[in-house]
């Protein structure tokens, strides 16, 4: 495998969940928009495509990211780079040294990418996920855990998760802990190699966003 510091875009990008053969172009703005079970809005921002590996797809927000959610609208001092993994039912953050979360995981509907309609000037491309609350999260100081089990059980009854979403979830908050427990990539290295690319320059012209259950 190559090493995280010297990995390339992968040029054979795979194509699935709306994203096109080839990926995208680097430096397209790319809206990042998680929903609630039954289509409330939740964490939305806007960054930039960085391009993609064996892992999935990767897109930067740099500092200045305006963070929205119903109730909360604030801009980041810190940037990050996302994950969309090509297999999975999760979007995976990776912060900087200035955080104090190193990693954090949402557990989600399986991302979807799709061409925006219309010309009013917004984000070409956007990934859309439902937040299934379940968070994995490993802390600077190497801190690992499950974060909202106590709201992901309340929102099953609430929002009427079918058994077989509250299965994928949990499935996925399984498999993500004993990923990062064992240091299996990208969450080891692999994530925080893209995103000092983009906080050194790649990617890091553009503009806006964040979100998830932080």
């Amino acid at each position: 495998m190559t090493e995280p510091d010297e990995a390339a875009p992968d040029a054979s990008v795979r194509p699935g969940r709306g994203m096109p053969s080839g990926g995208l172009a680097p430096g397209t703005r790319v809206a990042g928009r998680f929903t609630k079970w039954g289509g409330g809005r939740h964490w939305e921002w806007v960054g930039q495509y960085l391009g993609a590996d064996e892992h999935g797809h990767w897109w930067y927000a740099p500092a200045g990211t305006r963070c929205v959610r119903p109730g909360a609208d604030f801009v980041d001092e810190h940037g990050w780079v996302s994950l969309v993994p090509h297999e999975g039912a999760y979007a995976a953050g990776f912060y900087p040294e200035t955080k104090h979360v190193r990693v954090y995981v949402d557990m989600t509907t399986e991302p979807v990418w799709q061409r925006r309609a219309g010309d009013d000037g917004g984000p070409e491309w956007e990934v859309t996920m439902v937040d299934l609350d379940l968070d994995v999260v490993l802390t600077r100081d190497g801190h690992l855990y499950v974060d909202d089990e106590d709201e992901f059980e309340q929102h099953r009854v609430e929002l009427g998760y079918p058994a077989e979403v509250a299965t994928l979830a949990e499935r996925w908050r399984d498999l993500v802990l004993a990923a990062v427990a064992a240091g299996d990539e990208p969450f080891a290295r692999v994530g925080h190699a893209w995103l000092r690319r983009a906080s050194a320059g790649a990617g890091a012209a553009g503009e806006s966003g964040h979100g998830s259950g932080r």
